[in-house]
């Protein structure tokens, strides 16, 4: 028992020592190139997860695109992505490298956000000025009106209190001539 447990472990360690695990696709897609593809494919999924309808939309498949961006087919990819994947610090390194670059891109779209942001807040408190302008622009046009109306209206009772006060002096003077509208002694 003990010689076909130690047969089996040989054995193991035998095989587990081979370097090449996994043989090198005959095209094989350079280091740079793959980390440019694993960061498209990473971008297509993020927009896929955060926007579905945005892909579904249109009738072509994106990753297909990516595919010929970069003049690579699927099996090719899958090939060469197992030939990296074999190698755990390569790969590592490859993804690793992807999410700086996903790091990098995402501050600079944050800032920009933040430029936009605080444009469109300019830009929403200057018109808000501009409409309290013409607010008050208005109410010193309808405040003006309503002087105007005021002294109208007050002109109005002038010439009616005149009036009366006229007809009075007429109806207690008996013997008054009036003469082209204006009373005569």
């Amino acid at each position: 028992m003990k010689k076909a447990v130690s047969f089996l472990v040989l054995i193991m360690l035998f095989f587990s020592c081979k370097d090449d695990a996994v043989k090198k696709p005959e095209r094989l897609i350079d280091k740079e190139v793959m980390e440019n593809i694993i960061y498209d494919l990473s971008l297509l999924d993020a927009i896929k997860y955060n926007e579905p309808a945005t892909t579904e939309n249109y009738k072509v498949n994106p990753k297909e695109f990516i595919f010929r961006k970069y003049k690579v087919d699927s099996a090719q990819f899958a090939q060469n992505n197992i030939y990296y994947a074999s190698d755990f610090e390569v790969y590592k390194a490859m993804y690793d490298s992807v999410i700086k670059r996903i790091d990098r891109k995402k501050t600079l779209l944050d800032s920009l956000v933040k430029k936009e942001v605080k444009r469109d807040s300019l830009n929403q408190a200057k018109k808000k000025r501009m409409d309290s302008i013409a607010n008050a622009k208005k109410v010193a046009l309808a405040k003006k009106d309503s002087l105007k109306k005021l002294k109208k209206k007050d002109s109005l009772l002038l010439k009616k209190k005149t009036i009366t006060t006229k007809k009075k002096v007429l109806s207690t003077n008996k013997s008054v001539v009036i003469k082209n509208g204006k009373v005569v002694n």
